[in-house]
């Protein structure tokens, strides 16, 4: 394989676009060029990332293998933490603890939290002690948590330094800190007193103090709050950081603009995987049976419900027999219900992850859908009804010897009252399943398909035994 070299990023978009076409060939050219792989990684690191998870699992841990250890961080930091995971527990433990090493405590935490157990302890042993109980300190939080989420490598100043002495302090640390967005002013006990933006620090006076300057007690969480709201905070507040103490109020660290958009990124994921029954964590690389062991219940629970369904239908086998073209129309009642409940219930859920539905507007916000349904529950049913009464007068369906009008205005019927129900119940179910305590995405689509059958099928089929 011949490629013109122009630029790393140039020569990564190359390698990618190969790869997705043989990526046995591209593993041979990398191979053989083991400076241009190193050279690729030390200059576009999220590039040669892309191109890693192209390639064979084999192949991507010979690649990291072969790397120094500050080049395989910025390769493991840029890949999913589910694939990176499975890339450090086949690497030898000396060159997985050394990548580990050279990372952010919050990136090695993050990426050992996705290991097993027994694989994760093997790895923080061979760690550099020092690293190793800075990653061990940030484990102790719940992923999706403040501390979870924090930085602890922030710009902390004592409360009595002037402006002068804080910029020279700061001069100092500037090779060992990222985030320089802002600098937090602590007491003696490391309590956090005050923030000032390292910009507005800067043009201060240089014989002021760092209490005249500060910001006095700054917008914080605690390291076991929620993620959800501390994307809120941040929003809310136009922060690029939002600082985390523990209970007594001593600086933690801090959650970066950059992780408060992965928490929503995540929290978005998890939302729209809840929603139809899957596990809020799980991913393409999660274990199969601990999978299989989240979807079963659901699946079951989905069993019941159609089969209540089948016993609706079941009841009503009279008039199907009588009207055979029924059984033709029917899913159309539920499938167009089954869309309009779902556009509502991801409007709903959207706008409760925003927290944009306080109690005392619940009534507002259904009455509003309600109406939406009714709306468009008039316009579709007079279409389906005409469409429906079209085909049948050009014999594309036969109806038997029943009337052709009556059997368009069973559809358009059935049509306008399952559309009106549905959207209104997407609107609701997430609200009750809030109201309750629950995650309002928690399956929520499983239990709008179930209602949205029971009314469709059954509502059809009633409609047609009073009308036909």
């Amino acid at each position: 394989m011949k490629l013109r070299l122009r630029s790393p990023r140039q020569l990564a978009r190359n390698l990618l676009r190969a790869a997705r076409r043989d990526r046995d060939e591209v593993e041979e050219y990398l191979d053989a060029r083991p400076a241009e792989w190193e050279a690729l990684v030390a200059s576009v690191p999220g590039d040669a990332a892309d191109v890693l998870e192209e390639l064979s699992e084999e192949a991507a841990i010979d690649l990291i293998a072969d790397l120094e250890p500050d080049d395989a961080a910025g390769v493991l930091e840029e890949i999913s933490p589910e694939l990176a995971a499975e890339i450090l527990e086949e690497l030898p433990v000396e060159t997985a603890a050394a990548a580990l090493d050279a990372m952010d405590p919050e990136d090695a935490a993050d990426l050992i939290g996705e290991l097993p157990e027994d694989a994760a302890e093997v790895v923080l042993e061979a760690m550099s002690p020092t690293e190793a109980e800075a990653v061990r300190r940030l484990l102790i939080y719940p992923p999706d948590s403040a501390g979870g989420l924090m930085t602890t490598e922030i710009a902390a100043l004592p409360i009595g330094l002037t402006v002068g002495e804080a910029i020279e302090r700061i001069r100092v640390l500037s090779d060992e800190l990222e985030h320089l967005s802002y600098v937090y002013v602590v007491d003696d006990e490391n309590r956090l007193k005050g923030v000032i933006s390292f910009r507005d620090l800067v043009f201060e006076r240089p014989g002021a103090g760092l209490d005249e300057a500060m910001v006095h007690d700054p917008v914080s969480v605690t390291a076991f709050t929620d993620r959800r709201q501390v994307a809120e905070l941040a929003q809310r507040y136009h922060l690029l950081g939002v600082p985390v103490t523990d209970d007594n109020g001593r600086l933690l660290g801090m959650v970066t603009s950059d992780a408060v958009i992965e928490a929503v990124q995540e929290e978005a994921s998890e939302d729209f995987a809840t929603s139809v029954g899957a596990g809020a964590e799980e991913t393409v690389y999660s274990d199969v049976f601990r999978s299989a062991r989240t979807r079963f219940p659901w699946l079951l629970i989905n069993l019941t419900l159609g089969l209540t369904v089948a016993l609706v239908i079941e009841q009503q086998t009279g008039i199907i027999s009588e009207v055979p073209v029924l059984a033709a129309l029917m899913p159309i009642a539920a499938m167009l219900g089954g869309n309009g409940g779902t556009q509502s219930l991801a409007v709903v859920i959207r706008s409760l992850s925003s927290d944009d539905v306080p109690g005392s507007r619940i009534a507002g916000v259904l009455g509003r859908q309600l109406r939406i349904g009714l709306l468009v529950g008039v316009a579709v049913s007079i279409a389906t009804a005409l469409i429906t009464l079209a085909l049948l007068n050009i014999d594309v369906l036969d109806s038997g010897s029943a009337p052709h009008l009556r059997v368009a205005v069973v559809v358009g019927l059935a049509v306008f009252a399952n559309l009106s129900i549905a959207t209104t119940l997407g609107a609701a179910i997430p609200l009750v399943l809030r109201r309750f305590g629950l995650d309002p995405a928690l399956a929520s689509s499983i239990f709008l398909t179930f209602a949205t059958d029971v009314v469709g099928f059954g509502g059809f089929l009633l409609v047609a035994t009073l009308l036909l």
